[in-house]
């Protein structure tokens, strides 16, 4: 599931799901980020959208990423995101919020059908990342 950026067109936009645990800071949150990110050869300015539990969408640090990196931000309810196929699941995640992938699970249900991980995610103390390519990607400008 995990594919890696190195198929990745120079426009190639992608979407960041996010797990966090409450009054995570958007500091964190961008700095969780951007390790993702980096380690896959990319920046902020490839990230289309964040993606996350529909529950966490008022989370005031995550509303800040998302204002930080003037991206979307899109919430996903519990059921859906616990019938996406992902790598890693957690029972102690399923027991706290009623999936048991947040990150990988809303990035992947943001990406679209045909989306794809590009590595597992990343974790900080408060956070994890997930980045996915999104299904159809921006055509380039060939002007």
């Amino acid at each position: 599931m995990a594919g890696g950026s190195d198929a990745l067109s120079p426009a190639a936009r992608v979407v960041l799901g996010v797990g966090l645990r409450r009054g995570a800071p958007a500091a964190e949150l961008l700095r969780t980020a951007d390790a993702a990110l980096t380690a896959l050869g990319l920046d902020r300015t490839r990230v289309a959208l964040l993606a996350t539990l529909d529950a966490k969408l008022f989370e005031p640090g995550l509303r800040a990423a998302a204002q930080e990196l003037d991206v979307p931000l899109v919430g996903h309810p519990a059921a859906g995101l616990a019938a996406v196929e992902v790598p890693t699941r957690s029972a102690r995640v399923a027991a706290a919020v009623g999936t048991p992938s947040v990150a990988e699970a809303a990035a992947l249900a943001s990406a679209g059908p045909g989306g794809r991980l590009l590595a597992p995610r990343t974790a900080s103390a408060s956070a994890t990342v997930a980045v996915a390519a999104l299904a159809h990607q921006p055509q380039e400008d060939n002007r």
